[in-house]
């Protein structure tokens, strides 16, 4: 195999799934089974200091296999689907210019999905003034008021999105104000986009009911391993709840607790039950995408049958070459 020239050229392998469901070891052996580098797709895990609760790999974890966009950003600045798209872009032809298989790893996959069909989000430009005339008009005349403005100047966007999601309802005016083109036909026109990478696309999943006995564990060891200091410390540096960082699962909800409003307790069952629902919306997201191989683990005695699926199917693909000494 060839690597190099264009995008067309570049193989790409993407491993995500819901959080929990075991992607991080299934990626270390898929690593070293195709000379493979790991390029994190967690929209959490780019921030150092955040170790525990972003159930981030450790450095003597990762047996010399290279990881990207891990631990590379202050909490105090923002990281978004733009800035993924470019650290992750760059980190791809790095690694095909060593000669190594990219491997795309995370459940985030709204970035997964704007990496591999290179969504084009160069007209999301910020327009500060008209934000704030929005977010006045929102405070003066209610939700509802801005999303029957919505459904005047995009009824198809607007029948996809609730009142209550002010986020979504003012990024589509946004848009419609920025380019005179409704949200909705631009994202027709991106879903349409076809991948400048050879890829393949696994989604790991495994029963619901054991997925979530293992949310609920692994919330309880963070806690054995120390995650309330871990944000404690955050807390105490000044990092606030408007942050990025600190609107992640694991984080904050530990704010009532500090200011007082919840118990201990309270705060670790609130993140339990948060980790759930997102859990089921990355599931209910990827049933959504096209040309995604979903792997479940109840089908197959171990993870090394996972992986030996995995590598049959990268062959038959073409997007790598297999060799049995790899296995």
């Amino acid at each position: 195999m060839t690597l190099g020239g264009s995008d067309k050229d570049i193989p790409l392998v993407i491993l995500t799934g819901p959080t929990a469901v075991g992607k991080t070891s299934l990626s270390l052996r898929l690593a070293r089974a195709i000379d493979g580098e790991i390029i994190s797709a967690d929209s959490m895990q780019i921030y150092q200091k955040m170790q525990i609760g972003t159930a981030r790999i450790l450095p003597e974890e990762m047996e010399g296999i290279p990881h990207h966009l891990v631990a590379e950003l202050d909490p105090r600045e923002e990281f978004n689907v733009v800035e993924f798209q470019r650290r992750a872009r760059e980190a791809i032809h790095q690694i095909v210019g060593r000669g190594h298989i990219p491997i795309i790893a995370g459940g985030t996959g709204f970035y997964i999905r704007a990496l591999v069909y290179d969504t084009d989000f160069s007209e999301h430009d910020d327009q500060e003034s008209y934000r704030e005339e929005l977010k006045n008009l929102l405070d003066r005349e209610g939700k509802e008021y801005l999303h029957q403005e919505l459904q005047r100047l995009d009824p198809e966007y607007a029948a996809t999105v609730h009142c209550n999601n002010t986020k979504r309802v003012i990024r589509a005016l946004e848009y419609y104000h920025e380019t005179g083109e409704k949200l909705s036909a631009h994202n027709a026109a991106q879903a349409e986009r076809v991948s400048p990478y050879r890829f393949a696309c696994f989604v790991l999943d495994m029963d619901r009911s054991a997925l979530y006995d293992r949310i609920d564990r692994r919330v309880d060891q963070m806690m054995e391993e120390g995650l309330e200091e871990e944000v404690r410390s955050l807390y105490e540096e000044g990092l606030g709840r408007s942050l990025v960082s600190m609107q992640g699962i694991g984080y904050k909800e530990f704010f009532d607790y500090f200011e007082g409003s919840c118990s201990l307790e309270e705060t670790v069952e609130q993140i339990k039950k948060d980790t759930r629902h997102f859990a089921k919306r990355q599931l209910t997201w990827f049933r959504r995408e096209k040309e995604v191989i979903r792997l479940n683990k109840e089908d197959y005695p171990d993870e090394e049958a996972i992986l030996r699926k995995m590598l049959e199917i990268l062959e038959e693909k073409g997007i790598t070459a297999i060799d049995d000494r790899q296995v």
